[in-house]
């Protein structure tokens, strides 16, 4: 019989973000461009303006963004977030858990994505940092993170698939030694949800109520306030 799933609807995460206001060489106001290898996102905007910049294989996009707006996106799409004033977003990850536990590689220029060391120096923050230590850290790794994406964007406008198809390559090596331990997090997440489901759907077809008398509530608070994320100030939910 499953453990009965007590996680967020479908063994999601969430988080409540508020978009970084630093400049980038090229004069937008923003976060750190990224992929994900195996989990989708969502935006729900909550409050100010923007946008998403979006790069696959099919090519470039920018997705306007205000109150209301709802967005989403598979894996493998890069992504950076845009703040033309005040964005605020919740932000909705497949996977609860998975996305801060190396499934995200940041589009930083070639050489830096030659080998797990060399990345990690690359994108880690200072431990134990002062407020404007781990900003400054943060901004040097998402200007680094927006030139890579720009040679992409160029690559892929220009008709010329394989820098893009060398980023996913790189980004498959990067994260393939940790993959195996991903799988643990899905079985307790996502997959244990629908187990759970399937379940219900047995007892429901038997006519057997028992199920519903195990119903539970959960209510929380951030865990943590306003910590340096890839593209803004995020404040974190434990609802594993």
């Amino acid at each position: 019989m499953p453990v009965p799933y007590e996680g967020l609807p479908g063994g999601i995460g969430v988080s409540r973000l508020s978009v970084y206001n630093w400049p980038a060489g090229d004069g937008r106001r923003g976060g750190t461009s990224h992929l994900h290898l195996t989990c989708s996102e969502g935006y729900a905007v909550t409050g100010g303006s923007g946008a998403v910049q979006t790069l696959t294989a099919d090519g470039f996009r920018e997705t306007p963004l205000s109150p209301g707006a709802l967005v989403w996106f598979t894996p493998g799409t890069i992504h950076r977030l845009v703040n033309d004033g005040g964005l605020t977003i919740n932000v909705l990850m497949q996977n609860c858990g998975l996305p801060e536990a190396g499934d995200a590689v940041l589009t930083l220029p070639p050489p830096l994505l030659a080998d797990p060391g060399t990345y990690r120096a690359a994108v880690a923050l200072p431990s134990g940092g002062s407020e404007a230590e781990l900003a400054a850290a943060t901004r040097r790794r998402r200007d680094l993170a927006v030139e890579g994406f720009t040679a992409l964007r160029e690559a892929t406008e220009t008709g010329d698939p394989e820098p893009l198809a060398a980023f996913h390559r790189a980004a498959v090596a990067l994260a393939q030694p940790p993959a195996a331990a991903w799988r643990e997090r899905w079985r307790a997440g996502a997959a244990a949800a629908a187990e759970a489901t399937g379940d219900q759907l047995d007892r429901l077809e038997r006519g057997d109520a028992g199920y519903l008398a195990r119903a539970a509530v959960r209510a929380e608070r951030p865990v943590i306030r306003g910590r340096f994320g890839m593209c803004g100030r995020l404040d974190v939910y434990d609802v594993a």
